[in-house]
């Protein structure tokens, strides 16, 4: 996609993910056999739920047939919310993020896999799980030592309403 498409999609669809209390993240088109794929991922605080997902394809879709940012061949228009694996490249990924387990790539060449516990302006807050036994420890990273970032999938971890309640 070219700048100015991506500029221009942007431009124009912006104001409805704001009007819907979202974000938009990501606007990607790339080809499917014969035909083009608009993939539109938004996010908030509280997720993107479906049924925020298909409103707001229905008021994208509705746009973009008043327009012509996407020229006369056919296209499939997809919205969704980011996928588990996703970046995190954003302030706000990282508040989202807090509580959850997080891979991290640091500048300095190593990795450090540790759970969010608070962030600010200046880096994160962070527990790094004991290792055989020994307790966790505490550990500031700055935003700056960071290269890549990804949330570790848990698939035997409490959420917090059973975390209460325990």
């Amino acid at each position: 996609m070219s700048t100015t498409q991506s500029e221009r999609l942007r431009g124009l669809l912006e104001p409805l993910v704001s009007a819907a209390d979202l974000d938009l993240e990501e606007i990607e088109v790339s080809r499917a056999g014969r035909r083009r794929v608009l993939r539109i991922i938004v996010d908030s605080d509280e997720g993107a739920t479906l049924d925020a997902c298909a409103e707001l394809s229905r008021a994208v879709s509705e746009k973009l047939d008043e327009s012509d940012a996407m020229g006369e061949e056919e296209y499939v228009l997809e919205v969704s919310s980011p996928g588990a694996d996703r970046p995190l490249t954003e302030h706000r990924h990282y508040v989202r993020a807090v509580g959850r387990l997080v891979r991290l790539q640091l500048h300095e060449g190593g990795e450090l896999v540790a759970r969010i516990l608070t962030v600010d302006d200046e880096g994160l807050d962070l527990e790094v799980p004991g290792v055989k036994g020994r307790k966790p420890t505490a550990r500031r990273t700055a935003f700056d030592e960071i290269a890549k970032a990804r949330v570790e999938i848990e698939f035997n971890r409490k959420d917090k309403k059973q975390e209460e309640e325990a």
